[in-house]
């Protein structure tokens, strides 16, 4: 198992190009079971975890105003576009599990929309507004380097980015409770590993997303290695697969 050493010269930051790239890639394993993120965007299920339809490059949900968002944003970029017509549907389903209104017709106008670059680029864009940017802004303010970046990122895509118990502040706030952030002067492994705890216990309290592979068997491995930059190589596992960025 490697062991990491952080450069002197300078750290790395997840909204470096390469490194983003990682950032996909490793989320891709998790919601996809593929590296191959790029491929995701007319992906399109109900997997059964009470929010709705989940589809794209992170899971968009029809049920977590994100998916709403995402198409209120490619509709006035591309008005009359394959999902314009699902934007009342969307509306009234947003909050729930229902697929009232949107089916038959929603998942052939969403794999449609997906093969348009300006979908393709809406998708990019509300993950960034959504997800990436306000994760990676919290972590550097908290003084994390690219993998806590990493770790943030993450927790927000899988929990949204709330204050509630079971969102990312909620985690947060809990980690902050039994270790100070490099910014309030503790260590950095440290209160990782205390945020990546509070994580698990909030996923364990949602039966969707009990299997903690997520985090025990990808995160904590780089973590436990001191891969503090995220450098590859990597190698990890998650819901039983195997993964590796050389």
């Amino acid at each position: 198992m490697p062991l990491f050493r952080r450069r002197a010269d300078r750290r790395t930051a997840l909204d470096e190009p390469a490194k983003k790239d990682i950032a996909m890639r490793l989320v891709s394993s998790a919601e996809n079971s593929s590296l191959d993120w790029e491929a995701q965007y007319a992906y399109l299920e109900d997997i059964g975890d009470g929010r709705g339809y989940t589809g794209g490059i992170i899971g968009f949900c029809s049920g977590t105003s994100d998916m709403l968002a995402l198409v209120e944003l490619y509709t006035q970029r591309v008005p009359g576009n394959a999902l314009a017509g699902c934007l009342p549907a969307l509306r009234a389903v947003n909050g729930t599990e229902s697929h009232r209104g949107l089916d038959p017709g929603f998942p052939a106008a969403w794999r449609q929309a997906a093969t348009t670059a300006a979908f393709r680029q809406a998708q990019r864009d509300e993950r960034d507004r959504g997800y990436f940017d306000p994760a990676v802004a919290r972590a550097k303010k908290d003084g994390v380097g690219t993998l806590g970046q990493f770790v943030y990122y993450d927790a927000m895509v899988m929990h949204g980015p709330g204050t509630d118990p079971l969102s990312f502040g909620g985690i947060r706030d809990r980690a902050r409770e039994h270790a100070a952030t490099p910014a309030e002067g503790g260590d950095e492994t440290t209160y990782l590993n205390a945020f990546l705890d509070a994580r698990v216990d909030a996923m364990r309290q949602e039966e969707a997303h009990s299997d903690v592979t997520r985090v025990e068997t990808a995160q904590r491995v780089f973590l436990r290695e001191g891969n503090l930059d995220l450098d590859p190589p990597l190698n990890w596992q998650v819901y039983g697969d195997s993964y590796e960025i050389g």
